[in-house]
């Protein structure tokens, strides 16, 4: 049985790396990873959180891409070929099915977050975000998610840029948009990062996060470790998979998947000395999730100099 090569490949071995980083890069890089590095014991966690992307994550991500290109298909018909090939049950198809039932729920997420990051960078704009304190910000934020239609709109404007893109073809669409929004999303957080150096409170969220604390390794930690390995190289949710089927035959899978892993750990770190700081620099509370995003970073920028259009470029990171 020969198998149907598509005609639409990645043109570069930098296209696959900028797409499949840009999958993994995301909100557990920015609003989860520095805070449970600083909860589980700075650069202890680091390390144990590096260990599992090497003994397990990078391995799985392998595997993902390595079915894709076999399968060259989405993840029902990847695995269906591949199995197929070599005369197993076809039930396999059925761990496709969940993948791309995972993925459809993480979009469902998404397009709603990503949905209050197009409505932030506008507020940035126009001062909707002023407030005294981040209870103000709060009531700021649940007046957004209370109006249906702005909540709705925003995030129907997300659904359909990604559907334009996504329409356009691996080449055209995928390939072209993040060869310049990936670059972008470097550019910016090195600005902040940069701003981070002079707020102030550097010192404070470099140690938050890279104080060696070993005491605090614990069975707990592993598992956080070892989930966010998962979440955030956007694994067993078919994304990987998918990108894979794209990826020419004598692409390097093993170099390639090392660089993803590099890339997406160094901007989970630089997302931590970009954002830490400035919370420290304003004594805030370095808390995990949307409150840290949408209601504690609003209020540092007010308070600092130049702060609209650093919040304006860190929501259009977002």
């Amino acid at each position: 049985m020969t198998r149907e090569t598509p005609k639409n490949l990645w043109l570069s071995r930098w296209g696959f790396i900028l797409a499949a980083t840009g999958s993994a890069v995301g909100l557990g890089n920015i609003w989860k990873f520095p805070y449970i590095t600083g909860q589980y014991g700075g650069g202890a966690f680091v390390l144990m959180y590096l260990a599992c992307i090497l003994a397990i994550g990078i391995p799985v991500m392998m595997t993902e891409i390595a079915i894709g290109r076999r399968g060259r298909g989405s993840p029902i018909d990847a695995i269906g070929r591949a199995v197929r090939e070599n005369g197993s049950s076809t039930l396999w198809k059925g761990v496709g099915g969940m993948a791309m039932a995972a993925g459809f729920l993480i979009l469902c997420f998404y397009v709603v977050v990503a949905g209050w990051a197009f409505a932030y960078t506008v507020k940035m704009l126009d001062g909707s975000l002023a407030a005294s304190s981040v209870e103000g910000l709060a009531q700021v934020f649940e007046a957004h998610n209370a109006n249906p239609w702005q909540l709705g709109g925003w995030s129907v404007l997300v659904a359909l840029l990604t559907l334009w893109i996504v329409a356009k073809g691996v080449q055209q669409g995928i390939e072209s948009a993040v060869r310049w929004m990936m670059p972008g999303l470097a550019v910016m957080l090195l600005i902040l990062v940069g701003y981070a150096v002079t707020s102030g409170g550097f010192d404070e969220g470099f140690a938050f996060l890279f104080s060696f604390h070993t005491s605090k390794l614990t069975g707990e930690a592993l598992l956080a470790a070892l989930g966010h390995a998962f979440f955030t190289l956007s694994l067993a949710s078919g994304a990987i998979l998918t990108y894979g089927s794209y990826i020419p035959d004598g692409q390097s899978i093993t170099r390639t998947t090392f660089m993803v892993a590099i890339a997406d750990t160094c901007v989970a770190l630089l997302a931590g000395l970009a954002i830490f700081p400035i919370i420290f620099a304003n004594g805030m509370d370095p808390s995990a999730g949307p409150g840290l995003i949408f209601m504690s970073l609003p209020l540092a920028f007010q308070q600092m100099q130049f702060g609209t259009l650093f919040g304006t470029l860190f929501f259009a990171m977002v």
